[in-house]
């Protein structure tokens, strides 16, 4: 295992196979970035970190949707249409 800085280090899929407790508790301290032949084929973080991504991925996600929609709901002339309308015209009610 290579550690690049602080929060980072590498590790190959071999030293994974071999010393998965070790990599285990590394991921408490670092993201670990799994290579395979020297190239990186993936990402190992911890379960609270990932947490923390998604959170803010599911954010950015509801701002980006949001803003799209008062944009779609600032044009005129544009019909539209509420969930029960679009579901009816679909045929699904």
């Amino acid at each position: 295992m290579i550690t690049v800085d602080e929060k980072t280090a590498i590790v190959g899929v071999s030293e994974l196979r071999g010393e998965i407790s070790k990599v285990l508790k590394e991921i408490r301290k670092h993201h670990l970035i799994l290579t395979k032949r020297n190239k990186p084929v993936g990402v190992i973080i911890g379960y609270d970190e990932y947490e923390r991504i998604k959170k803010a991925e599911e954010e950015l996600e509801d701002l980006t949707l949001g803003l799209i929609a008062k944009e779609r709901a600032g044009k005129k002339g544009k019909k539209t249409l509420t969930l029960e309308e679009a579901e009816k015209k679909l045929g699904l009610r």
